[in-house]
């Protein structure tokens, strides 16, 4: 892809729909805590004062809602009824069963839901992602390291920023800009706000990426301040983040969000198998540039498409290409679930800074050609 300039944006842990997707995933992780099999689908909105929990879930665990979201809510740093919205805001919850008819499906190792899902990696990165999300990502999680452990102790939950990257012959060269929005108590001064943050988060980030920039290109708090963090400010709900979840806007999304959705919702499992085969493509030296598109309907056992694309940039012929993505994965729902083993809870964490390009996650893990062959 040739771009002169792209932009993505990144969102802090504490974002209002950030929050939800981290409740979400948190009543899916507790589910899978005790219950392998579980079926979870849910949804949660905050706005001031007040969280829903809505949703299916068919699990043989109890699971108490309103503590998993105040402990959450705890976590994030909504420990302040100042700010409008804390771990002692209302909860509601209404939680019912898994629809029989999308059991019947699923039931019998088939999807649970219709769509089409994009995995995409490239060679932008050493984790194979394109530079404008990382570089977002990285701030993000810049700003909510110095919250929590207190470097910049006056920070409060919330933030966004945004990276703008110039390309030249398809290849990143410089920041055009970078934008951050971020809450702090009212006694900080929008100066001593910038150059703490320059200082602390900015800088080193930029340097470690050996990127051009000017300080001039650097804007925080646009509007002037931001004091009152959260859902107080603007409503959020889960499976909002989509963009910012896979990969900025740099490649295609698919159509259904991922958090609170157990691994039978291909919405979720899906991506990550795309992601999979896209990125072992990539790292085996087979393109350097990889998209796979997939598409199932709900009770599709197997996906209805399974397309790779590499924009030109393929080493092989297309036929070894296909060849090497049936050896990296079944991309049947069963054998996604098993390949990846993704029935366990791991998903909490998967709630801020995006899905993919970070280790740990299994659909992040690069195969040996040894591996393929045994």
């Amino acid at each position: 892809m040739k771009f002169r300039s792209f932009t993505s944006e990144s969102v802090c842990s504490g974002h209002p729909d950030k929050v939800c997707d981290a409740i979400s995933d948190s009543v899916l992780d507790a589910a899978y805590a005790i219950d392998p099999m579980s079926r979870v689908a849910i949804e949660t909105l905050v706005t001031k004062d007040y969280c829903a929990i809505v949703g299916e879930v068919t699990s043989l665990a109890q699971l108490d809602y309103e503590a998993i979201a105040k402990s959450t809510i705890h976590s994030l740093g909504y420990t302040n009824p100042v700010f409008g919205f804390s771990d002692q805001s209302e909860i509601m919850v209404k939680v019912h069963t898994q629809s029989p008819e999308i059991a019947r499906g699923v039931d019998s190792d088939g999807a649970g839901d219709q769509g089409m899902m994009f995995g995409y990696a490239c060679l932008e990165t050493d984790n194979y992602m394109p530079l404008p999300i990382e570089l977002a990502h990285a701030i993000t999680r810049g700003i909510d390291s110095a919250r929590e452990s207190g470097t910049i102790p006056y920070l409060r939950p919330d933030g966004k920023a945004q990276v703008t990257v110039a390309y030249k012959q398809g290849k990143p060269v410089g920041l055009e800009s970078l934008v951050m929005a971020v809450p702090h108590e009212e006694k900080i001064s929008r100066l001593e706000l910038t150059h703490d943050l320059y200082q602390t988060v900015i800088r080193p980030i930029l340097e470690k990426y050996r990127l051009t920039y000017r300080e001039q290109d650097i804007i925080v708090n646009g509007t002037g301040v931001w004091h009152i963090p959260g859902p107080a400010s603007d409503s959020g709900v889960t499976g909002r983040k989509i963009v910012v979840d896979t990969y900025g806007g740099y490649a295609r999304v698919g159509g259904g969000a991922f958090s609170g959705k157990d691994v039978t919702k291909v919405d979720r499992s899906g991506a990550y198998a795309a992601r999979y085969l896209a990125k072992n493509i990539v790292a085996a030296g087979l393109a350097e540039e990889c998209e796979v598109a997939l598409a199932y309907f709900i009770g599709a056992k197997r996906p209805v498409m399974q397309e790779i694309e590499t924009f030109g940039t393929a080493k092989c012929d297309p036929r070894t290409i296909d060849d090497y993505a049936t050896k990296l994965l079944d991309t049947s729902v069963s054998g996604i679930i098993k390949g990846l083993d993704l029935r366990r809870p791991i998903y909490r964490a998967t709630a801020a800074y995006g899905h993919f390009g970070r280790v740990g996650f299994p659909w992040e893990k690069i195969k040996s050609t040894n591996e393929l062959i045994n």
